[in-house]
């Protein structure tokens, strides 16, 4: 392994490339690392694709967990493996808010990855507390400018695509709401449930449960579009046009992958992600499928890069 590193390190892009669709005859298993810990969303829809990925490739893919700096551990490590397609990352937007929230990256979020397809979004629900005065996004926008910082956002991790969903919430709106960290979505949830805190944005998987039970009120979906599963529930874009913020989840090689190798596991991928039954337990998280072509989905993550810069530069968000 050592040896095969330092060859790709002296040699060429086009030997790198040739030795790497040479190892990738061999045996060893495909590693899918997730820069999130295990049972979380990322994780969720790593682990739905990778039987799924395996059976369609003929090969044993498995999941690492690498949790820490909001994904950037296991980035770094993709970054830096071999181009064989034996090391995939399975990353979330964070990949892109990185680029602006730290100030130096050990990677380069564009050249050191190959783009495969981009594996599903999820959209949120800006839900409140039962309590809250506020029927909808136009009058919660009312309420909060003639009560400038009396209303709190629950943030779940700071620089999160949560957090900066009500970030640019504010930015479109001129709305004055604080935020209030926590160390995770699941007590920011909890806060919110109990009253203690009135608002946050959380994942529609994560909230529908109480949404229908009616401990939480939706005011908006965060998708260009309502969603089928809330039918009732307006888009922000209704009332805040222009307004989008999905997290995304896509799945990448390293750098300088062989143009043919990466094309066999990206349409491996969008097959197995077309498929009945991932469809379907994608969509149970409250995920929508996506399975774009690597160019697709290369222009879509260059374009998320400066489009989360300004969120960023706006809510003077720091890493943890």
């Amino acid at each position: 392994m050592i040896q095969r590193r330092q060859l790709l390190k002296t040699a060429g892009p086009a030997a790198a490339a040739l030795l790497g669709a040479t190892a990738w005859a061999q045996s060893a298993p495909v590693r899918i690392l997730v820069g999130a810990p295990a049972g979380g969303s990322t994780d969720t829809l790593a682990r739905t694709l990778a039987t799924e990925l395996g059976r369609l490739l003929g090969r044993t893919v498995v999941v690492e967990n690498r949790p820490g700096a909001g994904g950037n551990i296991a980035a770094d490590a993709v970054a830096k493996a071999a181009p064989d397609g034996n090391t995939l990352l399975m990353s979330f937007t964070s990949h892109a808010i990185n680029a602006s929230l730290y100030p130096s990256l050990p990677f380069d979020p564009i050249k050191d990855f190959t783009p495969l397809t981009c594996v599903a979004t999820s959209p949120s629900v800006l839900v409140a507390h039962p309590s809250l005065l506020a029927r909808d996004v136009r009058e919660l926008i009312a309420l909060a400018k003639a009560q400038p910082g009396k209303l709190n956002f629950a943030i779940g991790a700071v620089g999160s695509s949560l957090h900066l969903a009500g970030d640019a919430f504010k930015m479109q709106s001129g709305a004055f709401i604080v935020n209030i960290p926590y160390r995770g979505t699941a007590p920011a949830l909890q806060d919110v449930l109990a009253g203690q805190v009135e608002l946050m944005f959380a994942a529609v998987g994560n909230a529908q449960a109480q949404i229908r039970a009616g401990k939480l009120k939706a005011l908006g979906v965060t998708s260009a579009r309502r969603l089928p599963a809330f039918p009732d529930v307006p888009a922000i874009a209704e009332v805040l046009p222009g307004y989008e913020s999905s997290a995304w989840f896509g799945l990448f090689g390293p750098g300088q992958m062989n143009a043919d190798l990466a094309r066999r596991i990206s349409d491996a991928a969008r097959q197995a992600i077309a498929s009945p039954d991932v469809k379907r337990r994608l969509e149970s998280e409250g995920a929508v499928p996506v399975g774009n072509s690597p160019e697709e989905f290369a222009r879509f993550v260059q374009s998320e890069i400066p489009r989360w810069a300004k969120v960023v530069k706006f809510a003077g968000a720091k890493p943890e």
